[in-house]
């Protein structure tokens, strides 16, 4: 058995606990016997995170949730896997819910053709689709759900007293998840859970990627500008909601004005 090294109360992320990056954040949620987890990576790397489980002496048998904080491969590719294993119950948001069972390989990063990336995506069927406000209880523990959508429609992120799990809208350098229009990100969207989160009274961010950091409003500030700059970008496409470059070429077009 080894011993368990939490990162707080009843949370032990797996990367930290094997000392190494394996996937992206795995978060086991425990309390007693009982416990559960946020994501599980993919495939080859869910593998080596049960067998890890396993050595830190959680039984199979307690396991109570597989969450996904949302449909992306790289946090779910591995979660048929899982569940065939675990034999715990699938959830997820309702958006997210629909690409899992389908097994969506495009709006779930796992085929973009354009970079030659081409993985699998098994389908799981989802046991219980959460949503706002939802609880998710693991023993004692409450898990609140939060729907946080931006990076992607169905991303959700989880409190837990002064923690927040908060997947893939903020990481410890002011970056933030994908934004991609055929993921279904939305800028706009992107700022209003930053923007939750910033008010909130949560101590911790746990996200989907990289170390946990303490909840900065400075930091928040900084993306929430940055963001705000894409909304009126050309590099974001149609994830832009203008360009104001069109606006100012349209009143030189009027005055006939030459270039200078």
């Amino acid at each position: 058995m080894l011993q368990r090294t939490p990162l707080f109360p009843h949370v032990i992320e797996l990367n930290h606990q094997a000392r190494r990056r394996v996937g992206c954040s795995v978060y086991l949620l425990y309390d007693d016997a009982a416990w559960g987890l946020i994501d599980i990576g993919y495939e080859d790397s869910a593998d080596e995170f049960i067998e890890l489980i396993r050595q830190l002496d959680f039984p199979f048998s307690k396991c109570q949730a597989l969450i996904a904080s949302h449909a992306d491969v790289d946090h779910i590719q591995g979660l048929a896997k899982a569940k065939s294993l675990l034999k715990a119950p699938v959830m997820a948001h309702p958006l997210a819910a629909d690409l899992l069972e389908k097994g969506d390989r495009l709006a779930t990063f796992a085929e973009i053709a354009a970079q030659n990336i081409d993985l699998a995506m098994p389908p799981v069927q989802v046991d219980r689709r959460i949503n706002d406000g939802d609880v998710v209880k693991i023993g004692k523990l409450n898990l609140e759900v939060w729907h946080t959508p931006g990076h992607t429609d169905g991303q959700l992120s989880f409190r837990l007293g002064d923690l927040l799990f908060s997947g893939d809208n903020l990481f410890r350098d002011g970056c933030v998840g994908a934004i991609d229009a055929h993921h279904g990100s939305s800028i706009s969207d992107f700022i209003t859970s930053l923007e939750r989160i910033r008010a909130s009274d949560v101590k911790w961010l746990l996200p989907s990627h990289g170390p946990p950091f303490r909840k900065d409003n400075v930091l928040i500030d900084r993306t929430l500008k940055r963001l705000e700059g894409y909304l009126h970008m050309a590099d974001f496409g149609t994830c832009a909601v203008d360009w104001p470059l069109m606006d100012e070429w349209e009143k030189e077009l009027v005055e006939g004005k030459l270039p200078e």
